[in-house]
């Protein structure tokens, strides 16, 4: 046994299908449509729509830098961790507190946004579309600790699934329904039902049952010798408990993290680091590639957004069948295969006389392994937490899962301006070999997960 609790396989594929007829799996599919909502609003949409009345692109550009919200959300995950909600967190329970307060705050940034002029009012904006992403960065971290929390880990590729859903359409609908409903009346009033469409996240939350929260004996042990370490064990003025408090809430996280696993700690990270190296570094040349063979942009749009919509849900479904039938390690490493493989479809399109079918059939492949690689990934980063600090530990691996991919991804033009799309989609391809090494490592080494220390 590898990792413990999280890599049983032996289910038959009626139980793994069926793992989706459950109500918390479903409810992750609406949660997922609330995580998704207002990422588009604060990003591409609000530049269509500041472009549109006729700002300046570098004043738009300016406004990208808000993205660093979802960036840093690592440095508040030990609040959300910790820190109960008055009242409400006596009520609804830990997360679920902090899940509506997150998106109460989401609607009333996307109601302040849908009732400012850009042109009269601009800071104003800028102020309300940093309290959109201040409070879809922390629904995110709220969302991502209920989900593990709420069922076993063999679940998590399937609720990674449906929460990929739900996502996938709020995008859609806070990306072409927003330009649908701007079209139609103003951009002010897209905003505005967007704010009120946050209402489905808020049902559910309301309608969830909080998961149960179990703490571990050695993570009560850990946070103790900390105590003692920094002297604060016994404390009683303010700076000690302050002190403690922190010991606890944002040191323990990490050493638990590195304690448990030992010098494969550092792997494991350098797993997380290299997952999507591939993927993302690819993705950033992707549309600018379909432009340069000539595709229209209502091909793209057909292809690539509407039609990888499903095959990407589709991935997604399948691995969470695969982590429920096989366990996590199998799929996630067949997933860190089909991930650079597919770069090799992309070297056939850029050496071949397009047309949409080739278009089409690489769209199908790229979409559907990265849904699937996502499901088992997500599975694989789920079971690596501590339920004592599902939020700050999650938050951590979501973070660097994309940083250095981000990094790489930036130098993208200079390669293909150097050696032709055909040599880039191929040194694409080669970047996910660390993450399939590392993987075939970690499988022959028997770690403890979290829930058996």
């Amino acid at each position: 046994m590898y990792s413990g609790v999280i890599d049983k396989p032996g289910r038959d594929w009626r139980d793994a299908l069926a793992v989706y007829t459950r109500p918390r799996v479903i409810a992750m599919c609406f949660l997922g449509f609330s995580a998704g909502l207002p990422f588009l609003l604060v990003f591409s949409t609000l530049s269509a729509w500041l472009r549109d009345v006729g700002l300046a692109l570098s004043t738009i550009g300016f406004f990208s830098w808000i993205g660093i919200t979802y960036s840093i959300k690592v440095f508040w995950a030990p609040v959300v961790d910790r820190v109960p909600i008055f009242v409400l967190t006596r009520r609804l329970g830990k997360r679920r507190s902090w899940m509506l307060s997150a998106q109460f705050l989401i609607a009333l940034g996307l109601a302040g946004m849908a009732l400012s002029d850009p042109l009269s009012q601009l800071q104003l904006i800028a102020i309300f579309a940093l309290l959109v992403a201040f409070g879809s960065a922390t629904q995110d971290i709220t969302i991502d600790a209920y989900r593990i929390e709420a069922v076993d880990r063999l679940l998590q590729g399937a609720m990674a699934a449906s929460y990929v859903f739900g996502y996938r359409v709020a995008l859609l609908v806070a990306g072409a329904g927003a330009f649908y409903i701007a079209a139609a009346q103003s951009w002010q009033y897209a905003y505005f039902t967007m704010a009120c469409l946050m209402g489905i996240g808020i049902v559910t939350t309301l309608v969830i049952a909080e998961p149960a929260h179990s703490e571990s004996a050695a993570a009560g042990e850990l946070e103790s010798e900390l105590g003692r370490k920094l002297g604060v064990a016994e404390g009683t003025h303010r700076f000690a408990r302050l002190t403690a408090w922190f010991a606890g809430a944002v040191i323990s996280p990490f050493v638990e993290f590195f304690r448990r696993n030992g010098v494969l700690a550092l792997v494991i990270l350098l797993l997380i680091g290299t997952f999507r190296l591939s993927d993302i570094t690819m993705g950033v040349m992707a549309n600018p590639f379909y432009l340069d063979l000539g595709f229209s942009k209502v091909d793209i749009a057909n292809v690539t957004k509407v039609f990888g919509f499903f095959m990407t849900i589709l991935g997604a479904g399948l691995g969470g069948i695969f982590v429920m039938r096989y366990g996590i390690y199998r799929p996630l490493l067949l997933g860190a295969v089909l991930v650079p493989v597919t770069n090799l479809f992309f070297v056939w399109l850029a050496m071949s006389d397009p047309d949409l079918v080739s278009l089409a059939v690489v769209i199908s492949f790229d979409n559907l392994s990265g849904g699937f690689a996502t499901s088992a990934f997500i599975a694989y980063l789920s079971s690596l937490t501590n339920t004592t600090y599902t939020a700050t530990q999650y938050a951590l691996f979501s973070s660097l899962m994309t940083l250095p991919a981000k990094i790489i991804g930036g130098f993208s033009g200079i390669v293909v301006e150097a050696a032709g799309y055909a040599w880039f989609f191929l040194y694409a391809g080669l970047l996910g070999a660390p993450a399939l090494l590392l993987i075939i490592y970690l499988m022959k080494k028997p770690l403890l997960s979290a829930d058996e220390r």
